[in-house]
């Protein structure tokens, strides 16, 4: 593979000080900064939604899900399948829609996959069996990926370099709220109505943000920036990114640090609830702390570390983080220490979750960094090989049963290990600290 540099693009930052406004007289050079502002923080309140669909899909179901094993009379294996399908729908969704709104714009694609997200989700309430609830669940997924893939590339469009960085990490603070939220809202509803009342809010919630991304969402991309080339020239993008080892590097381990992720997400519902004995509403709280580590990680990140310190540097830190932590829990749920008890193991996921905060909006912004030219395609990249590799790691963690955390620790601790060997052996951050990969503003270590 090569190790290209990426292309340079200009900056697209919405400023509220652009030579037009201050040319003008104070009260209308006040007034168009004050639109600006009011404008940019309307379009990043829609793609923190948009980013946050995929979290809301998962973790609002996590507290349902021992209650529709029992209801739909299927084997927790089974039901944690109902996870991975919606993850394989985003992930194969995103290879498609984002290559489209590269020729096609960005608002065509976007609505014509929420449009089709929310009558998947209306119809996954209806399922009476679990392998129709699966289906629906890949087909709620593939077409909820537009949402995310779409979001990305708005934000490429939009922006570059640090402040791409320091976009991402606030999107993470909107986005990263969803996982607080989720659970909290699937345990109370859980309190009123059965699991199938969770998807209804999910409909909800998708309808609106439908309305308001029509409403209120322009276009992005331009006409004279979009790709003119069938399904060749797209399989020939996205043959070009990934023959830049650099940008495969980070994007590899992105998703491999998503996969130590999800392995919690699929598996922490039977471990708090069915090991540890927490009620729905006591692992919704849990799983609410971890999600604020995960925001506040995210906020230093791109409020303190981003512009100081090179990208690399902070990334590397975060792999490191994860790793360490996935090692602490593997030796609890082998009983390295003896019986633990629900403490320390939330104690060692909530490590591990804070530290995604900052490695996933740093892979996210230095592959994307190198792809200006195609912001769609490398999207949808990012994002496919995320949930996919998710998809595989989600199973693996109820392989063992219901009666151990050792399998989720596992596997932890080795997409960790992955993570970190892709980021170093692929990305050589070391070789290339003066690109614009790595860039950290004039203060750069």
């Amino acid at each position: 593979m090569s190790e290209r540099g990426p292309s340079t693009a200009p900056s697209h930052e919405p400023s509220p000080e652009t030579p037009s406004e201050t040319s003008s007289t104070p009260d209308t050079a006040s007034a168009s900064a004050t639109t600006a502002r009011r404008t940019g923080l309307l379009v990043t309140f829609i793609l923190g939604g948009l980013s946050a669909l995929p979290p809301l899909s998962m973790d609002m179901y996590l507290p349902a899900l021992p209650q529709v094993t029992n209801a739909l009379h299927s084997p927790a294996a089974t039901i944690q399948l109902t996870l991975t399908a919606c993850l394989a729908g985003m992930a194969v969704g995103q290879l498609v829609i984002g290559p489209m709104s590269d020729k096609w714009g960005r608002r065509r694609p976007l609505l014509t996959g929420m449009a089709v997200y929310v009558l998947a989700t209306a119809i996954c309430a209806l399922a009476p069996t679990a392998e129709l609830l699966i289906g629906f669940r890949l087909l709620q997924g593939l077409a909820g990926s537009a949402a995310i893939v779409i979001a990305r590339a708005v934000v490429r469009d939009l922006y570059d370099g640090v402040e791409m960085a320091r976009f991402f990490s606030t999107l993470m603070l909107i986005s990263g709220a969803a996982p607080i939220i989720a659970p909290l809202i699937g345990g109370q509803v859980l309190r009123f109505a059965d699991w199938r009342g969770v998807f209804v809010v999910l409909t909800a919630v998708g309808l609106v943000l439908t309305l308001v991304v029509w409403r209120s969402l322009g276009e992005t991309l331009p006409p004279g920036r979009r790709h003119t080339g069938g399904v060749g020239s797209a399989l020939r993008t996205m043959r070009g990114l990934l023959a830049d080892r650099v940008f495969a590097g980070y994007t590899l381990a992105g998703g491999f640090a998503f996969a130590a992720l999800f392995s919690y997400i699929s598996a922490s519902p039977f471990v708090v609830q069915e090991i540890y004995g927490a009620s729905p509403q006591a692992f919704s709280l849990l799983f609410g702390l971890n999600s604020v580590g995960l925001i506040a990680a995210g906020q230093v990140n791109g409020k303190l570390l981003v512009g100081r310190v090179s990208l690399d540097k902070v990334l590397a830190g975060g792999l490191a983080v994860i790793t360490a932590a996935s090692v602490g829990l593997l030796l609890m749920a082998s009983g390295m220490f003896g019986k633990v008890g629900l403490v320390p193991i939330a104690a060692g996921l909530f490590v591990l979750m804070s530290a995604m905060g900052v490695v996933l909006p740093n892979t996210n912004a230095l592959a994307l960094m190198r792809t200006p030219h195609a912001a769609g395609s490398a999207s949808a990249l990012l994002g496919t090989s995320s949930f996919l590799i998710g998809a595989v790691a989600s199973p693996l963690v109820g392989i063992a049963g219901e009666g151990t955390a050792v399998p989720m620790a596992v596997v932890q601790l080795v997409c960790s290990l992955l993570a970190a060997g892709c980021f170093a052996g692929m990305c050589r951050p070391w070789r290339h600290r003066g690109s614009a990969a790595t860039a950290a503003g004039p203060a750069q270590a």
